[in-house]
């Protein structure tokens, strides 16, 4: 009897968890959607790398200033730990090549392609932390993958190149939101936060030299566009390291789909963006397939 009074205690609990790690999951999109942007807004008078250097430090003096409440310091053992360079790399990756995305590109199609990333976090925890894919999230993660084709419609004539930038930053994004669950436990958000940050600014510094563009005086609308793109991206990530971190990983990773609402209408409003129809049902491929794995979730816990 105990035991299946505690077998219940522990659906209910984890229930419980996976509930409040979409909520932080969905409000973590919004919030990055929105940085997105900003960011495209700020990258018509700034170099990249700039941007980028402006961007990384003031995320970098925002989570220093985190109340640490009883935590370890930001210069802990552990944040020199493999997992964090592991995270450190895959940060760089995504971080770089999808701010180049979304400013070479229109935002509405790269925040489209990002939605594949479930289809790479899914596949991640079934190999390293053991979590059960069943053939249900196996066939929504193949429909993700049909979706971003025909987002990307590879053999048509306006297919552009550039959008494997995004495909690049998604792998980033995939691989850094694997390894933020390896961290340790010791390592709260605003460690995750501020050496994320500091990621950015190592990866403007290099794309810049490698550029070669000078940096210039930001004009105060593009100086205000970064400052925006800092807070937000600031409360965006705070949301995605708790989603990441609450419920389990193929349960809250698909309500990453919830960008595609916002990014794309984004897009449409803010930069005059055109969708057609090819665009929308790509999207509703994807949407669709977030859905059943969240629902093949919820039904292997029944």
């Amino acid at each position: 009897m105990n035991s299946i009074l505690s077998r219940s205690a522990h659906r209910r609990l984890g229930a419980s968890d996976n509930v409040k790690g979409i909520c932080w999951m969905v409000a973590a999109m919004a919030a990055f959607a929105l940085e997105d942007a900003f960011v495209k807004a700020a990258a018509r008078q700034l170099p990249i790398g700039q941007l980028l250097i402006m961007f990384g430090l003031g995320g970098m003096l925002l989570f220093a200033a985190f109340p640490r409440r009883g935590g370890v310091g930001l210069l802990h053992a552990a944040a020199r730990s493999r997992a964090m360079l592991v995270r450190a790399v895959f940060e760089f990756t995504g971080r770089l090549f999808y701010v180049l995305a979304i400013a070479l590109t229109p935002l509405s199609s790269a925040t489209a392609i990002l939605q594949a990333t479930p289809v790479l976090v899914v596949l991640g925890a079934s190999v390293y932390f053991g979590e059960k894919v069943g053939w249900r999230r196996w066939m929504a993660v193949v429909m993700g993958l049909v979706g971003v084709l025909v987002v990307l419609r590879p053999s048509a004539a306006d297919f552009s190149w550039l959008s494997l930038l995004t495909i690049v930053g998604m792998v980033g994004f995939a691989g850094r939101d694997l390894a933020s669950r390896a961290v340790s436990s010791a390592l709260d958000t605003r460690h995750l936060g501020f050496y994320g940050f500091l990621t950015i600014v190592v990866a403007g510094a290099l794309y810049g030299a490698w550029d070669g563009r000078t940096f210039v005086r930001p004009p105060p609308e593009s100086a205000a566009a970064v400052a925006a793109a800092i807070a937000i991206g600031v409360l965006a990530y705070t949301c995605l390291m708790k989603a990441m971190r609450t419920g389990d990983i193929a349960t809250v990773t698909p309500f990453r789909y919830t960008r595609l609402l916002f990014g794309v209408g984004l897009g449409v409003v803010a930069f005059n963006e055109k969708v057609d129809a090819a665009m929308l049902l790509g999207c509703a491929i994807i949407a669709g397939a977030g859905l059943l794995i969240a629902w093949s979730g919820r039904r292997a816990r029944r």
